[in-house]
């Protein structure tokens, strides 16, 4: 469940918490879109080395560590998956596995854009934003109580999980469907309690009037800084290198350079 820490806020004054979320949202938007744009592992490599300095200034260094560990798992399904297909493709030894290591660069640099944005991110900003982009408020409250629950939800199943493991039960015993199976009595009392919290929500929902008055008020507006600004001029640059590079240069492979140096 490590990976959900990485969807989790952590309140903490830094210069990427005091960035707009619009902004923000925007600058991972863009990473997201680089990232779809190449195949090739060294400008992926570039993405994933450039998420460090705001990894660092964000403060949040041991939750993003999590997160990565969390998607190790998927990250070596993809990897394998890759690899055995490009290889059984009649690619070489060399192209298959550099083949197999961007596609899961490409997937853990997503991961890692995505966990700074929920780790800087306070889920009231995040709807706020949402509400300032005129986006319907209904939607913007489903969204952000998502965000909000889905970290509870993880940190739960984990209780549940040792709370079992404690009464005898063998999550990593027996082959796939038997450990399928095993992570049944793990959902059931998950799925309860998530039952259990959305009727409490609607009633706390209900008890506040919620939806009787069409025109909300907010006790803060979202202003753009020179922080945003800033972030601003660095997407715009990141999306005009990456569209220049795509569309006039060729990216030479790893194991190319490699063998013109060695």
């Amino acid at each position: 469940m490590s990976v959900f820490d990485g969807l989790k806020f952590r309140r903490v004054y830094s210069p990427i918490h005091n960035l707009d979320p619009r902004i923000k949202f925007v600058y991972v938007c863009a990473i997201f879109a680089v990232a779809i744009i190449f195949g090739e592992l060294l400008p992926l490599m570039i993405l994933f080395f450039m998420q460090i300095p705001f990894v660092l200034l964000a403060g949040v260094k041991r939750q993003w560590l999590r997160s990565m560990r969390g998607a190790a798992f998927l990250a070596t399904i993809i990897f394998l998956t890759n690899f055995i297909f490009a290889f059984i493709g009649g690619r070489a030894m060399a192209e298959s596995l550099e083949n197999a290591v961007a596609m899961t660069l490409r997937f853990i640099v997503l991961v890692e854009s995505f966990s700074v944005f929920f780790l800087t991110t306070s889920p009231d900003h995040l709807g706020l934003a949402l509400e300032q982009t005129h986006i319907p408020y209904e939607f913007c409250f489903a969204f952000t109580t998502a965000v909000r629950f889905v970290p509870v939800l993880a940190e739960e199943a984990q209780t549940i999980m040792d709370a079992q493991k404690a009464r005898g039960l063998e999550l990593e015993r027996g082959n796939f469907l038997k450990r399928i199976r095993n992570y049944i009595p793990i959902l059931i009392p998950l799925i309860v309690s998530a039952i259990r919290r959305s009727l409490e929500l609607a009633e706390a929902m209900e008890s506040r009037a919620w939806g009787a008055t069409k025109k909300r008020t907010n006790l803060y507006m979202l202003k753009m800084h020179r922080g945003d600004l800033i972030l601003i001029l660095i997407t715009i640059g990141i999306l005009a290198t990456a569209i220049y590079i795509r569309l006039y240069l060729t990216i030479p492979s790893l194991h190319e350079l490699l063998g013109r140096w060695f």
